[in-house]
């Protein structure tokens, strides 16, 4: 059997590795990631993480996995930064108070049957004075990422609490995905 990692991101391989995972072919999605009027962050990241296993190919005998996650303040979703004020904003938002952060993923196996779950993690950023701010944005490092931040960068000594999956934040709940590629009959000891 051979695994189809649906997702170009370089975090989500390494994830993987960690559970001794290493994904036969990689192809990456081609979806509409805007949110819908109205949707809750939940629902959106299960959606985005199901369109996006379903948006590649399978073969016979393939299983695809594929994530996505979605950084959320009260209702509001935070995209991925853009452009270093796009990041500025979302941390000034951010800075002393908790957000959550919803990792969804999705698995169809070899039949075709979609399996999927959600992982949430509750993450608080310190009070970000304006040199730290500043420093992170100069570092470069979170742009490109849902919430203008990575938590496996400099990032992880801002946040004074946690609460949920450290892989979830980064970018697939290992826990989850394990449970998921066991039950689609992709053993993962």
């Amino acid at each position: 059997m051979r695994l189809v990692l649906a997702s170009s991101s370089p975090r989500r391989r390494e994830l993987l590795a960690r559970i001794g995972v290493v994904p036969d072919r990689i192809a990456s999605p081609d979806i509409d990631e805007t949110p819908r009027k109205g949707e809750p962050a939940r629902v959106y990241a299960l959606r985005m993480a199901v369109e996006k296993a379903h948006a590649v190919s399978r073969e016979v005998d393939e299983i695809v996995v594929a994530g996505d996650t979605t950084v959320a303040v009260g209702r509001r979703i935070l995209p991925q930064a853009a452009d270093a004020d796009m990041q500025r904003g979302f941390l000034q938002l951010l800075s002393g108070r908790r957000h959550h952060v919803l990792s969804a993923v999705c698995v169809i196996d070899a039949e075709g049957r979609a399996r999927s779950r959600v992982s949430d993690s509750i993450v608080r950023f310190k009070r970000l004075g304006p040199a730290e701010l500043e420093a992170y944005i100069a570092s470069g490092e979170g742009l490109g990422k849902a919430g203008g931040y990575a938590i496996q960068g400099r990032a992880e000594a801002l946040i004074d609490w946690m609460a949920g999956s450290h892989s979830g934040v980064v970018g697939l709940p290992l826990y989850e995905t394990r449970a998921l590629l066991n039950a689609s009959g992709y053993p993962v000891e």
